[in-house]
Order: C-alpha cells, then sequence, then structure tokens
C-alpha cells in the first residue's frame, strides 16, 4: 500500500490494517507539518527529527501516567483479591 507522509511517498506493507497505518500516515504528517510551521523550518530531515522527538515526548508522558495508575490499582486488586481468599477460607 502506498502512504504519503510530509509529501513523499512510501511504499508500505499493511497485512490487513489499511485504515490503521493510513492514520498512523496521518498522525506523523500532522506532527511533521506542525513541526515546520512552528520552526520556520524547511529541511525534512530536521523536522522528521524533531516530530519524532515530540511523538516520543507523548508516549514517555503517557507511558508514566499508565505506571502511575496501574502502581495503585494493582494494589487495590491484590488487597482485594486477599479479601476474598480470606473470605472463602473462612468459609470452609
Amino acid at each position: 500500500m502506498k502512504i504519503e507522509i510530509y509529501d513523499q511517498s512510501y511504499n508500505v506493507n499493511a497485512e490487513d490494517n489499511e485504515e490503521y497505518l493510513k492514520e498512523l500516515a496521518a498522525y506523523v504528517d500532522g506532527k511533521m507539518r506542525s513541526v515546520a510551521e512552528a520552526t520556520h523550518m524547511v529541511d525534512s530531515l530536521k523536522v522528521a527529527v524533531l516530530a519524532a522527538l515530540n511523538i516520543a515526548d507523548e508516549s514517555f508522558t503517557l507511558r508514566k501516567r499508565q505506571q502511575e495508575i496501574e502502581g495503585p490499582l494493582r494494589k487495590r486488586v491484590e488487597k482485594c483479591v486477599s479479601m476474598v481468599e480470606k473470605a472463602l477460607e473462612q468459609t470452609n
């Protein structure tokens, strides 16, 4: 399948995920265009690197938030499991 990012065409293998790949390409294209507009940069390699840094920052931020949520949630689940196990032991 053919996708376009920042006015460059790429042939990629979609393997039944064409819509998802188009969405990813549109996202990367949008990030690159935002960087180019904000920095007034025309060098596509520099724009791509800055866009990649922006996307990496988003990814790291989301990962950190997920870990902040999962830690306390995991502890609560473990506490609930422990309570259920104790209740089951008492009924036996």
